[in-house]
Order: C-alpha cells, then structure tokens, then sequence
C-alpha cells in the first residue's frame, strides 16, 4: 500500500480555485495547480484496502489504489500505465466526472475519502507534460471498415480502441468540430478545449479518421452507411430534450440549454465575438438543477447577467447522508459547484407556471410555484405564486433519449422501454453490424459512463469483425451492462 498511516495522519487537501473576480474575467478552468508534493501526500492516504469499494464506484473499473500507490512513491510514469490500461481519456474525467470512486471510498465511511479525481487529473497532466503520451498505431492492419456515428466521450472511446485494433475507423460527426458534447456543451472553464484537441491529434497519429458537417440520415443515407461499412457504432447520445410546455413557452428569450451554452463556447474558442443569446445585462432564470442547469449559471455569470436564478422542483438535499443513502451508494447531498460560488440564487421545491412576456414577445418575467410532494406528484401550494423578473430562461431539465427521427428510425433499430435503443450484452443492436454506445443506448447519463460503454462496444465490435461473436443473451429492461 502507499503510506500504510496516511489516511490517519494526512488530512483530504483540495487545490484552490482561482478568485472569483479573476475567474469572471475569462473562460480558462476554475483550479489553481496543486503542489506536487501535497499531491503525493494526498496519494497516500489510499489504504488499499482489501475490498477496494472504488473498483465498484468507477463504471471503468480504473486501478484506483495501484495509481495512488505509485504516485505516493512517486513512479509517475508508471502510474500513468496503470491510468490508461483502463480510461483512454483519464483528463476528461479527471476535470468532469463527479467522482462516483470517491464516493465508495472506504476511508470515507467515517473521514474524508481519498481526492482521487485529483490524482487522476495530477497524473495525466504530468504525463502529457513529459511526453509520455503517445500515438499507439496498430502494428497490422485487419482490412475491415468501422463508421463511428458521434464523436463524444462513447464515440471517442470506441474509435480509439477500434483503431488500435487494426480497423480502419471514421468518426462521422453532424457539428462542425469533434467533440460532441465536450466541445460545444460543456463549457472551457470546466475543462478547456486543448485537452480535447491534443487527443484528437492523437488518435489522428493513430488512424483515426474524422468527419465532420455529416448528418447521418440525411447527409449520408442508411443504405450508404451500410454498404460502406462493415460496422456500425451509434454513439449520438441522448440529445432529445425536455421542455416545458408551460404558458408563454413561445417567447423569445426561452431557450433549452444546449441552444444556448454552444455559443458561448464558440466565443471561448475564438469563432464568434459576440453570440447570437447572451445573458449580458438580463435577470437570467435556469430551470433545472443538474449540471447542465450549473453550466448555464456558470455561463451567466461569465457574460455579465445582472441576476441568476436556477429554479429546482425537487427539495433542497440534505448536508449529510441520509439513513436511506448509505456507503457506498453515491450520496444525494447539496452541492456548491465553482458555478454557484461566483454568485446567484438557487430556489427549490418550485415549478414554473408561465412565463409573461412584454409587448414585443419577449420574456420579461417568470410566475412560479412552491410545491410539496404528494403521492408521486408534485402539488402547488396554495397562495404561493409569485413573479421574478426574466429576460433569458434556459432550460435545462435533462434529455429524454435520442433523436428518432432519421437514423435511428431509418435503421430500423428496436427501442427498449424508455425509448433508447435497445442491446444486448456485447452493445449489438437488432440489427445486424449495427452496435450502440453511451448515452444512445443507456439514456442521460456520465462521462465516466460513455467512456467505459465506447470500450465495450468496441469489444463486441472487433468479436464480432473477427468471426468470434457469439450471441449473447438479450439483456431485461432492468438489467444494466456490466463493464
């Protein structure tokens, strides 16, 4: 183990954030570097404890106390081995996966858990620093094409095992960048775009071919895709949004989240100068309380709202575990992100009513209302409507599944129960040489996710290329794919 006395001597340290004022002036990440040598402390507070309860924490299954152990000894190098043997994109989890791992980490039962999205992020930033990271060609080729539809973290993934493989694989993606949702939806002061691009170039060393501006569907019909390939990935994610058919929905002014966050990313990136919705000199309402609705805040602040509001159905959590919220189950609890640090106001246990707009059809107000729960639902509560001023809302309520219409209805893929398409346990959908990953098949979910899905997918993808795919049993609608 590392330090067999770390997690008794040691406390959890955390790297700072920059000033807020600083970091309203920019779009660059939110934490300040962390000393290596408070890091290899930090290392050391891993037990490697028998049961590692991390293990069963992270979707990816990342060797948790092997890294922890050789930080702490400081074999960097080797650590970054241990890193990439499960995750090939350990930077965008270390900068935006909530950290599930730290959640069963046995030192957190009664103390502080180990800062294991901190080592993680220290290890690979060190990695790429010493040019350890490297382009990985396959050594043969196999001569088999793959076409990977969505370039997000499950897309990614999936392409670059593939590619090391020895199948020739092209990424088709409908924006005009590579990225997906880590592009153009998450935004730079959560993780800043470099990290993405150097990836990209080397999967580029790689083999990997990218495409982008390629709607498939419509750009590239069905029966093209099929006869020139000889098989598919879906991994488009779960972009199908949830509105808010409320009074009012109509006005301008009212937009879902990821109509609103890409242009602030652009700006970040240097392709606009001004975006065409900016929450500049508006009282700015967010109606959602996730992560999406913390970008928008965060996004908000950044472009000079005069008030942010972010509304939230649900009850404020608790500040501590509750008894029906145990170790090592990823604990419900409230949470102040870097968002929320630099300013507004979070209301909860509210519901939008109608939005009111002025005389030219633009929002300028939002009525709301307190609500209880109630057998299920969500009741008002009598005499509780009231108005808050709104001159930009943003949706931001999750996502309901992916886009039915074009590839997914022209496929002729069979759904599962909630609508996304469904697979079996090697990620194969009904249709032959068709497979799925990430958030098209597993519905709104995390990075860490897609990530450990793309991986899979591509297994099941090269059994299946290889002539050593075997039918496996269909999975229930309640059954999750193991990886």
């Amino acid at each position: 183990m590392a330090d067999p006395r770390g997690f008794l001597t040691t406390e959890r340290e955390t790297p700072r954030s920059r000033p807020v004022f600083l970091r309203l002036r920019d779009w660059r990440e939110v934490y300040e570097e962390f000393e290596r040598p408070k890091l290899e402390k930090q290392a050391g507070r891993c037990m490697d404890c028998g049961i590692p309860f991390c293990h069963q924490g992270c979707p990816l299954g990342n060797l948790i106390p092997d890294w922890n152990n050789l930080v702490w000894k400081e074999d960097w190098r080797l650590a970054s081995e241990r890193l990439h043997a499960t995750n090939n994109f350990p930077e965008f989890t270390g900068t935006l996966c909530p950290a599930p791992c730290e959640a069963a980490c046995v030192v957190g039962i009664n103390g502080d858990p180990v800062t294991i999205k901190r080592v993680e992020i220290s290890i690979i930033d060190r990695a790429w620093d010493e040019g350890w990271v490297t382009p990985q060609p396959p050594a043969t080729r196999t001569g088999r094409k793959v076409a990977v539809v969505g370039s997000g973290p499950a897309g990614l993934a999936a392409a670059q095992q593939l590619t090391r493989a020895g199948h020739d694989v092209v990424v088709l993606e409908r924006a005009d960048a590579i990225g997906g949702l880590l592009r153009y939806g998450i935004p730079e002061f959560k993780m800043e775009k470099w990290r993405l691009d150097r990836r990209l170039d080397q999967m580029r060393a790689e083999g990997t071919e990218f495409r982008t501006g390629v709607n498939v569907g419509v750009d590239v019909t069905v029966e093209e895709l099929r006869e020139s390939y000889d098989a598919v990935v879906l991994a488009g994610g779960a972009t199908a949004w949830r509105d808010l058919p409320v009074p009012g929905r109509e006005l301008s002014g009212v937009h879902q989240a990821m109509e609103y966050l890409p242009w602030a990313n652009k700006v970040a990136r240097g392709e606009l100068d001004v975006p065409p919705i900016t929450a500049e000199g508006k009282h700015v309402v967010v109606i959602g309380g996730g992560d999406t609705g913390a970008d928008c805040v965060g996004t908000a602040h950044r472009q000079g709202a005069l008030s942010v509001t972010q509304l939230e159905i649900m009850p404020r959590p608790p500040e501590k575990r509750a008894e029906a919220n145990p170790w090592p189950t990823y604990p419900m609890l409230y949470r102040v992100t870097s968002a929320h640090e630099e300013g507004g106001e979070r209301l909860y246990s509210v519901s939008t009513v109608e939005f009111l707009g002025d005389d030219e059809g633009a929002v300028r107000a939002l009525k709301l209302v307190e609500v209880q729960a109630s057998g299920g639902r969500f009741e008002p509560v009598p005499g509780t409507e009231r108005e808050i001023p709104a001159q930009l809302v943003t949706l931001a309520m999750g996502f309901v599944g992916p886009e039915k219409d074009g590839l997914v209805t022209d496929l002729g893929v069979d759904l599962d129960p909630r609508g996304n398409v469904a697979r079996d346990d090697s990620f194969a959908t009904s249709v032959d040489g068709v497979f799925v990953a990430g958030d098209m098949g597993r519905g709104q979910s995390l990075i860490v996710w897609a990530i450990a899905e793309g991986r899979s997918a591509a297994a099941g993808v090269d059994a299946y290329l290889t002539g050593r795919h075997v039918l496996p049993r269909p999975i229930e609608p309640t059954d999750r794919p193991l990886v």
